[in-house]
């Protein structure tokens, strides 16, 4: 069986959202999606997020939703090729309405740098060099 992540996150526009996700190079999967929830791959294949509405998310989590804008409660890390694949996804973020919380940090075998999305979600790019 081959193992895939799935990150669930709740939005407050599930189509300003899609938009967003789009814009990065995400592909939404129709198949999983319907007007509660879309299914993006991130990594075709391995790793995927489903944007839901909050209402949604709120109905099978019993729990109130967390406010990504006022709090965090995690950080969601995605790999990357290289330093310009880091760099050309911040900008595509930044383009689609992301907010940057701090410049790329450079520690010489790693570079990375995050961004927020529209709903304050936490996104953090990062290449690491080979012989690290």
């Amino acid at each position: 069986m081959n193992k895939q992540i799935i990150f669930n996150l709740a939005v407050k526009d599930l189509e300003k959202s899609k938009a967003f996700f789009s814009a990065l190079g995400f592909r939404s999967n129709p198949q999983y999606s319907n007007e509660q929830a879309a299914f993006m791959d991130v990594v075709e294949g391995s790793i995927h997020v489903m944007l839901m509405t909050e209402d949604f998310f709120r109905s099978l989590t019993g729990k109130p939703v967390v406010q990504a804008k006022e709090a965090n409660e995690a950080i969601i890390c995605l790999s990357c090729e290289s330093r310009e694949e880091v760099d050309s996804l911040i900008a595509k973020a930044t383009a689609a309405g992301a907010r940057i919380p701090h410049p790329p940090e450079d520690h010489g075998f790693m570079y990375d740098q995050g961004f927020e999305d529209l709903d304050g979600h936490l996104w953090n790019l990062v290449w690491t060099a080979p012989q690290a």
